[in-house]
């Protein structure tokens, strides 16, 4: 058995499709839309064959995201080394974006960073 794909709701669709693509090599499809409900959606698909679902609708709510909560807290991309980890972690800080956790060898042995995407979202970056 294996995991097809993680999908999560954004506000602005295409922001975040352009985020994947430019600092995790996403490929997007064309993209749906339902033009009865509004939907809109575009999968991304990343080397490794792993995918994620980008979704928007109308009328979403949005929730305070928490870094302590339950639930799904974030998403792992393996960069393939430590020297990719921290590059990629520098450039998405020079680009505005949050570090909470900087590149480091975690108690159980994986070598990470973490930031957060332009939705509050937290993305783990790990060899």
């Amino acid at each position: 058995m294996k995991i097809e794909h993680i999908a999560m709701y954004v506000n602005d669709l295409e922001s975040a499709k352009e985020f994947f693509v430019k600092y995790f090599g996403a490929k997007a499809n064309n993209g749906y839309h339902n033009l009865k409900t509004g939907f809109r959606s575009y999968f991304l698909s990343f080397d490794e064959g792993a995918r994620l679902e980008i979704m928007n609708r109308p009328q979403m709510t949005d929730s305070t995201k928490d870094i302590n909560r339950t639930g799904y807290i974030h998403v792992a991309f393996s960069l393939g080394n430590s020297e990719k980890v921290d590059q990629l972690t520098a450039k998405l800080q020079s680009d505005g974006y949050e570090v909470i956790s900087e590149p480091r060898t975690t108690g159980d042995g994986y070598y990470e960073s973490c930031i957060i995407d332009l939705e509050g979202n937290q993305i783990e970056l790990t060899v």
